[in-house]
């Protein structure tokens, strides 16, 4: 098991009252927006997020091209995760989707190890858990070395991390990305019913190795299936 020393996961977004109410579905896709960084100015830390230390804001900022904004994460050294609040009905828009495009890796980074674990993208499902140790959450990490499909664990099994893409041919494009998050987090933690989404969080981070790691991040959405 993996120890990671980042937790508990930003807990205040996710108690009563801090919880952003339910969205309007959002297009012909049938989603639900969470986050798409229309609000706020380019070279900001999005207004709406939040982080456990002030570092965070600035690892984390809007940024736009071609008319299309996105969140860019640049970590010197750091590992520190940005998270917004946001509830959304998990029975009925059970998919998270996203685009997420590698800039930058960690140098020699490798989630198996604890001394390297250090990722240039990860987006978090949070649900929230306990106020000592945090949310449960659903990690979905790219990986320069840890192959597809591997399955982690850290924060003493409250994080459940799966290898959602591997390697460096992806780098520097964007890829889109949708997840079956309530099968993984009924899966991941053998429950039989979904719980309620707090928010989503997202970490680029280079602590463990004493690099840089830079990623990107775009348009957040809950679909339907």
């Amino acid at each position: 098991m993996l120890n990671l020393r980042r937790f508990p996961l930003l807990l205040s977004l996710l108690l009563p009252g801090s919880i952003a109410a339910f969205a309007s579905v959002a297009n012909a896709e049938d989603c639900i927006v969470l986050e798409n960084f229309a609000t706020g100015k380019p070279g900001e830390f999005p207004a709406e997020w939040n982080v456990r230390k002030d570092a965070g804001k600035a690892t984390y900022t809007i940024q736009e091209e071609a008319g299309s904004r996105f969140l860019r994460a640049h970590s010197q050294g750091l590992g520190l995760q940005a998270a917004r609040s946001f509830a959304w009905n998990l029975d009925e828009y059970p998919i998270l989707a996203w685009r997420w495009r590698p800039v930058e890796f960690p140098r020699d980074g490798d989630e198996r190890e604890s001394s390297r674990n250090d990722s240039v993208l990860a987006v978090y499902l949070l649900v929230p858990y306990s106020n000592i140790r945090g949310p449960r959450a659903v990690k979905y990490v790219w990986s320069e070395r840890v192959p597809t499909g591997t399955q982690l664990e850290s924060n003493m099994g409250l994080t459940k991390v799966r290898v959602l893409r591997s390697g460096t041919s992806g780098k520097g494009a964007w890829n889109e990305e949708r997840v079956d998050a309530r099968a993984d987090y009924l899966s991941a933690f053998e429950l039989s019913a979904a719980p309620a989404p707090g928010g989503i969080a997202v970490l680029t981070d280079a602590d463990d190795t004493g690099s840089a790691a830079i990623g990107d991040y775009a348009d957040f959405r809950a679909c339907r299936r």
